[in-house]
């Protein structure tokens, strides 16, 4: 999982990104900034691909200077960058010229002042004077017949909050636009000057239901920077963890898709085998959301003998019931109709949003780290999922494959996992440097770039959780769809507010 980092000049920077963006066939999974103007007196973006190919994460990286800094955008030809984009520039201050759309992502108009830019070192608390308030512009549709629906940001479920514009002739959607950032937390402002344990700690808590998948890759970037080895049965104890989060929170997500078209019954039988992991959880480290296993250098709890026993057998009673809820789903010919072909994403649409994770591997394209970048798990067999038609059906689909070859994986993991430590046992010298932590969490791949400082303090800490590259998708699958049918829409992707809302 080796990093490779070309620097460029400015004027070569598109350039660079628009040929590896060829050759590597890959969207732009992260892009941001630094501030190391006490440093070297520029601002240094970094653009990442994913070298499936080479098993190699490809950094384009230029350094931006100036009184008034800015950089030639790529979003133009790039289109998964557009986000990113907008993000350096409302956190930084640094603007990508040429982006056709420069909206604020988190830093409400409503709320923060112009000028403000919370990432940069020399912040300063904006004051109450001076602040201008202004009106969010949504993009409009305009026509005989359209009219505009909008929703939330409050909800009258207990979920996040978050604003959906649907744009509607007729019934149905032409157009739907999401407004995010209301929990907006400035988490990654908060990693910085932490020391690296604090900051595990603290991944844990970007976004709850991927717990153990924030604090791997938190941990994994540290581990790379500070030379640290892992010990092989922590690898594969921390294998098995991912595992049970993916489980349980498929189950929810299972759950979730029946209840939306009132099918009540499969929603309730899910909600029960997810609570019968959340407390093997708590049986087997201590948490039910896995808490607190995870620090830098391995794990902190293992599973012996006594332990291995229980988990063994309550996963035989979840395969068993779990054969109980796919007939219960794929028996029900009405629950089968208002998931086939509702909400389906477009293989060509996925590639340029960048979509990633089950929502992208249900759209035709076969993208795991589990597979490109493995780690320990290529002392494994296992099987990828994946679908065509793009629906709420292949998303399911998708769920259901995957808890199936979890359970196989828990086998395999724990048949491997004999004698030995279960984290480093040397001195963890703190070390000045960069790297990039990434795990294949249920949604896709959760990405941690962390730079630590000469203390060993995190100095920029950047995360890239799969919703920030699929709220856009769920926003194309809808059309053409109607209203009714978004909730399941939406439940089907199951994307973080927290996550996305950093």
């Amino acid at each position: 999982m080796g990093e490779a980092y070309i620097y460029v000049k400015p004027e070569n920077f598109k350039k660079a990104c628009l040929y590896l963006h060829k050759k590597l066939k890959s969207p732009v999974v992260m892009m941001f900034a630094c501030d190391e103007r006490s440093d070297s007196g520029c601002f240094k973006i970094y653009c990442a691909f994913m070298g499936m190919k080479y098993k190699k994460w490809v950094f384009v990286t230029m350094d931006v200077a100036g009184d008034r800094p800015e950089f030639e955008s790529i979003a133009n030809d790039i289109y998964s960058a557009g986000l990113f984009e907008r993000e350096i520039k409302e956190t930084f201050g640094v603007l990508p010229k040429g982006n056709p759309d420069l909206r604020r992502l988190r830093l409400h108009d409503e709320v923060w002042p112009e000028g403000y830019f919370p990432l940069r070192k020399d912040l300063k608390k904006p004051g109450s004077a001076g602040k201008e308030k202004k009106e969010y512009v949504f993009n409009k549709v305009e026509g005989e017949g359209i009219f505009e629906v909008p929703v939330g940001p409050v909800h009258a479920g207990i979920i996040p909050p978050g604003h959906f514009r649907f744009s509607v002739a007729g019934e149905p959607i032409i157009n739907l636009e999401t407004r995010l950032g209301w929990t907006h937390k400035g988490t990654e402002k908060l990693f910085e000057d932490k020391d690296v344990n604090f900051g595990a700690k603290l991944s844990e808590c970007v976004t709850g239901d991927s717990a153990f998948s924030n604090s791997w890759a938190f941990c994994q970037a540290v581990e790379k920077i500070c030379g640290i080895n892992v010990p092989e049965k922590a690898l594969f104890l921390r294998a098995v963890f991912l595992e049970l989060e993916r489980m349980y929170n498929h189950l929810n997500g299972m759950g979730g898709i029946a209840i939306d078209v009132g099918f009540s019954f499969p929603a309730g039988y899910a909600s029960m085998m997810k609570e019968k992991i959340l407390r093997l959880n708590q049986k087997l480290a201590g948490s039910r959301y896995l808490k607190g296993v995870n620090i830098v250098g391995g794990v902190s709890v293992d599973i012996d003998n006594e332990k291995k026993a229980v988990l063994l057998e309550e996963l035989n009673a979840l395969e068993k019931e779990f054969k109980e809820l796919k007939s219960m789903l794929y028996s029900n010919t009405s629950f089968m109709d208002r998931l086939d072909g509702t909400g389906a994403l477009k293989k060509k649409t996925a590639e340029d949003l960048g979509v990633l994770g089950l929502a992208v591997r249900a759209s035709g394209i076969e993208k795991d780290l589990r597979k490109d970048f493995p780690g320990v798990y290529d002392k494994v067999k296992f099987n990828i999922s994946k679908e065509s038609t793009g629906d709420v059906m292949a998303r399911l689909n998708i769920r259901v494959s995957e808890f199936e070859e979890s359970t196989s994986l828990i086998r395999q993991f724990i048949d491997k996992i004999g004698q030995g430590n279960i984290s480093f046992q040397g001195k963890i010298e703190s070390r000045c440097g960069v790297g990039l932590g990434c795990v294949e969490a249920w949604r896709g791949p959760i990405l941690y770039w962390v730079k630590l400082n000469e203390k060993g303090l995190v100095e920029r800490c950047k995360i890239v959780d799969p919703s920030f590259h699929n709220w856009e998708g769920l926003c194309y699958s809808v059309l053409g769809d109607i209203v009714p049918d978004f909730p399941v829409c939406n439940k089907s992707f199951d994307l973080s507010y927290s996550g996305n809302d950093l």
